[in-house]
């Protein structure tokens, strides 16, 4: 095993999930809604706890797992979950019952993601979580960074699908569309960013306030 794979495993085995997210993982693994993992959960809470974070968009619910991840970190939050399919939405809210999260502080609205973040108002949120389809990332991300308010953070996890976008091989849609945000949202000055390789990955994109002119 190479140092890589070892600090790997040892940051997967140092990570202590609290019980209620674990067993929303385990309904998630029996839904076929694949989580994110423990060591990216630990890191967005982390983010979630540093922000203050009050007002928190997820985009993708799965089975409500970063949900929760999030609300570990900052308990006074609001979360608003969006996700197409119903199934996974139902867990979810079974999940965040379990944890005695109370109603007013999920809203879980089902529909389409492109369909649903137009409608939402801009610079209104701390952070938003985007956990849906790849194909679309690059759209959600966009429409994140328009919802965050100036300082706010978009937290994108499984960005480096799987070793896929460090191989220079791999050209298809997704592969490529993960590695494009990575390096443009790297040099843009509208925002900073940061890559995570811990778990799947994940990458946080902070915005910049604007200078005032003097």
């Amino acid at each position: 095993m190479g140092d890589h794979d070892a600090n790997h495993r040892f940051a997967a085995e140092a990570t202590v999930e609290p019980d209620h997210i674990a067993r929303a993982r385990a309904h998630a693994l029996e839904l076929g809604a694949a989580p994110i993992s423990a060591e990216v959960g630990a890191q967005i809470a982390v983010i979630a706890a540093a922000s203050q974070a009050l007002n928190i968009v997820e985009i993708g619910t799965g089975a409500g797992v970063s949900g929760l991840w999030l609300l570990h970190g900052s308990p006074r939050a609001t979360l608003t979950s969006i996700d197409n399919e119903p199934e996974h939405l139902g867990v979810a809210r079974r999940v965040f019952a379990d944890a005695k999260i109370p109603a007013a502080r999920a809203r879980f609205i089902t529909g389409r993601a492109k369909e649903v973040l137009p409608r939402m108002n801009e610079a209104s949120y701390d952070i938003v979580l985007v956990d849906a389809d790849p194909e679309g990332v690059i759209e959600y991300v966009e429409h994140g960074l328009r919802l965050v308010r100036a300082g706010g953070t978009v937290l994108i996890p499984r960005v480096l699908a799987g070793g896929a976008v460090a191989d220079p091989v791999r050209r298809d849609a997704v592969t490529s569309a993960y590695r494009s945000l990575i390096h443009e949202t790297q040099s843009s000055p509208a925002v900073i960013g940061a890559l995570s390789i811990v778990g799947e990955g994940l990458l946080q994109l902070t915005t910049v306030p604007e200078t005032p002119v003097r």
